[in-house]
């Protein structure tokens, strides 16, 4: 009971030291606003109406697929809500962009075409609305970055966990074989299994998580190390506590220093891991939004689309900025001398 209200002591401290900074709040709270928005992009940025009211009858076209069909359409299997014949009773409502990823823009003479009213950050190569492919970009991003970021840890904790707690043989020959493993090339290896297999948003995560493990489970296994002859442990041992519960009751908790402080700069670092597959070809399956993949188109059109790399590249400057404020914050926070 005194263990818990101690840490619980220590937890509010923490906070308050975080709070404190008033840059680090604004960045977590952006953050968790545009993740939002971008897990729920085909809310604000899609080429169907959110609610459609046609002909007596009341659609939710972003939410459920309906037949070209029902809306008198013909020539199409699916339906085209911007060629509807609305009538003086029939009324929609739109999300704020009306482009979805993978749609172009017809009515454009040239591609890459410069920002205009009807795609406010211009279009990409292939004429697709470039902010809608930075929303939904994020989305993936986040996605990949927060996956390999927990099983990473999950792997880590366990591997670095177990030699601190065992020592001995078990900590000398688990330590043999990450120094084994840290040696391996990671990136190009990565690059070579993308090379074989075709690279989906899963397949990527698993590749990324096989060696991600292993720095993070230096600093867990530190402070197992260096919890295991602490005085509340003993004190749990003495009681007739099991070893599993010692390991994720008492040793676990007190060992969380490192993992939340890294945690930002490690969703961080797997961002532009995510975005430089993605540059160079070995990332995501196209047409799937990526900002590597759009860095890329901006290479190849440089001299007639600057859009395509000043937009993706502050987009990515402000996401990681704000990321290293969390981090700056957080690791202060949890720094035992303050």
């Amino acid at each position: 009971m005194i263990e818990k209200m101690l840490r619980h002591d220590l937890s509010i401290r923490r906070w308050r030291r975080f709070k404190s900074r008033r840059l680090a709040m604004i960045s977590l709270w952006s953050l968790i606003l545009v993740c939002a928005i971008s897990y729920s992009a085909e809310w604000w940025a899609n080429s169907k109406p959110i609610l459609l009211h046609f002909q007596g009858t009341t659609y939710f076209p972003v939410a459920k697929d309906y037949p070209a069909s029902a809306f008198g359409q013909t020539e199409t299997v699916a339906a085209d809500y911007r060629k509807l014949k609305m009538g003086e009773q029939d009324w929609a409502i739109w999300p704020v962009v009306r482009w979805d990823p993978y749609e172009s823009n017809a009515e454009v003479d040239t591609y890459p075409a410069p920002p205009s009213r009807d795609n406010w950050l211009g279009t990409d190569d292939r004429g697709r609305d470039l902010l809608t492919r930075l929303l939904y970009g994020l989305r993936y991003s986040m996605t990949y970055a927060l996956l390999v970021w927990l099983i990473t840890y999950m792997m880590g904790t366990i591997a670095g966990g177990v030699m601190g707690w065992k020592g001995g043989a078990v900590d000398f020959w688990g330590q043999r074989i990450v120094e084994v493993l840290s040696t391996v090339p990671q990136f190009f290896l990565l690059i070579i299994i993308i090379a074989i297999f075709k690279p989906t948003l899963w397949l990527l995560v698993i590749i990324s998580c096989l060696f991600g493990w292993i720095s993070i489970s230096y600093y867990v296994r530190g402070e197992f190390l260096k919890n295991r002859k602490m005085e509340f442990v003993e004190g749990a041992r003495a009681v007739g506590a099991g070893e599993v519960r010692i390991f994720f009751k008492h040793l676990l908790p007190n060992s969380l220093g490192p993992l939340i402080t890294f945690t930002p700069f490690v969703i961080s670092g797997n961002i532009v891991g995510l975005a430089s597959l993605d540059y160079l070809g070995f990332g995501l399956t196209p047409p799937t939004p990526s900002w590597g993949e759009l860095l890329n188109q901006a290479q190849q059109n440089f001299t007639v689309g600057w859009w395509l790399a000043v937009f993706p590249s502050v987009v990515m400057f402000l996401t990681l900025t704000m990321l290293s404020l969390v981090g700056e914050a957080t690791r202060d926070a949890m720094d035992p001398r303050l």
